[in-house]
């Protein structure tokens, strides 16, 4: 990128290594990721949902968007 950034967030199954949806974004916000989730939810509902400590997946949209579909919500120190 000439100028700025963008940020990717992928939502992959662990077991398979299959990237269940991904997002493009220039703004580190939450909103891109929940929209990655959601779509991630067609494949299925997971038991855990294990995510690092960015503040877009400790956001209060986030954590209700994970909990909301049953799954817990890990969070993870990288």
């Amino acid at each position: 990128m000439g100028k700025g950034h963008m940020y990717l967030v992928a939502v992959m199954d662990w077991y398979s290594r299959y990237v269940l949806a991904w997002k493009l974004s220039n703004t580190l916000d939450a909103g891109f990721c929940v929209d990655a989730y959601r779509a991630a939810l067609r494949h299925g509902v997971p038991a855990i949902h294990n995510t690092d400590h960015g503040c877009q997946f400790t956001s209060r949209e986030f954590v209700a968007c994970v909990e909301g579909s049953g799954a817990k919500h890990i969070v993870t120190y990288a």
